[in-house]
């Protein structure tokens, strides 16, 4: 029988003085009650209580054992609360995984409003670029790219989805000319992740349907801030995350190219270990990610790319206004207050993807 019930009967028969009473406010059968008290001195190997037809008293074992098992019983309620409280109040240490450039780029202000929300939550956070174990490194959160979940024992809720994007800098196409078609990546130096990434190929879809293209020609970074940094000294073209290069789009420092097709989207998930018993920190922080997500502009960022000058691809724009004057490389922008001489810009253009887009 169960060892902490029989000791709970045992207790409230000692406390009524009587099985039919302690029964009765357990609601068991007094048979089920005896068979408890019974089982407990048959393990114990001596008697607890002294029976006879009008009364129960306890026996010297019984006084010494119900003052401890009373105790037991206790400290173990008490535990057993603490542990509710805990699944219930956010609190303790939260380890949180992604990648590397998206967790550098979009979690700060995550964590910054959850931290206000929660005090007692205290974030750990890791950024990698490499698959994750959520179970085995013992995380309690990830944000993964979908292609990457190793552990089939997750459970996974999307996020948000992004779009890759084709670009280079005006003054490399001034120099090597404006790939206008998939194909054309093969006349010119590539900047890509690694294979085990993305794979060799990449696959577009356009009036014409899917093309594929295979780069020959390529410089290989694990890190797609490195390649957008490889991009802005005009190495080559990359494909990055849309995300990452809205503000250097915005200030003319890189050109969207191949505006006519598509790369396919990046889904974006949220992991965790379990379903079940699921403790207050992680389930606060993942409906608070999917919140924040949720209320941020352009959510579909390959939509707004698509949409960006009124429908016209902004590397088209750019080459439209090259037959008037020479494209120039943009001036540095200052440091925010900072005074500086007034420069010529291309017209703004309706929805522009903010520096801050998702991925």
């Amino acid at each position: 029988m169960d060892h902490l019930q029989s000791m709970r009967v045992f207790i409230r028969v000692a406390d009524l003085g009587s099985f039919a009473r302690a029964a009765s406010a357990m609601d068991i059968s007094n048979a089920v009650a005896t068979r408890h008290v019974a089982d407990l001195e048959s393990r114990l190997g001596t008697r607890l209580l002294n029976r006879t037809t009008r009364s129960l008293s306890l026996t010297e074992s019984g006084q010494v054992y119900l003052e401890r098992a009373r105790q037991i019983l206790d400290e173990l309620e008490d535990v057993e609360q603490m542990v509710v409280a805990r699944n219930h109040e956010p609190l303790g240490s939260l380890r949180i995984v992604a990648p590397v450039v998206f967790g550098l780029h979009n979690l700060a202000p995550v964590l910054q409003t959850y931290a206000q929300r929660y005090p007692k939550v205290i974030p750990d956070v890791t950024l990698v670029d490499r698959q994750v174990d959520l179970v085995e490194e013992g995380f309690d959160v990830g944000i993964v790219i979908a292609r990457q979940v190793k552990s089939a024992s997750v459970v996974t809720r999307r996020l948000t989805t992004g779009c890759m994007t084709v670009c280079a800098t005006p003054a490399y196409l001034e120099k090597h000319g404006t790939p206008t078609r998939p194909e054309h990546l093969l006349e010119h130096p590539c900047l890509s992740l690694p294979s085990e990434y993305w794979g060799d190929e990449r696959v577009f879809t356009g009036p014409e349907g899917e093309v594929r293209v295979r780069p020959q020609n390529v410089t290989i970074a694990n890190n797609t801030e490195m390649l957008r940094q490889f991009a802005l000294l005009g190495m080559g073209i990359a494909i990055l995350p849309s995300y990452l290069i809205g503000n250097d789009m915005t200030r003319g420092q890189l050109v969207r190219l191949l505006g006519d097709y598509q790369l396919p989207q990046v889904e974006i998930n949220v992991a965790y270990p379990s379903r079940r018993h699921l403790p207050a920190k992680v389930r606060t922080f993942i409906d608070h990610l999917i919140e924040h997500f949720s209320q941020t502009p352009n959510h579909q960022v390959s939509e707004q790319w698509i949409r960006d000058g009124r429908g016209k691809p902004v590397a088209q724009q750019h080459y439209d206004r090259a037959d008037e004057e020479a494209v120039r490389p943009p001036r540095p922008r200052p440091i925010d207050g900072e005074l500086a001489p007034k420069v010529s810009k291309p017209p703004r253009t309706r929805g522009r993807v903010p520096a801050a887009s998702l991925f």
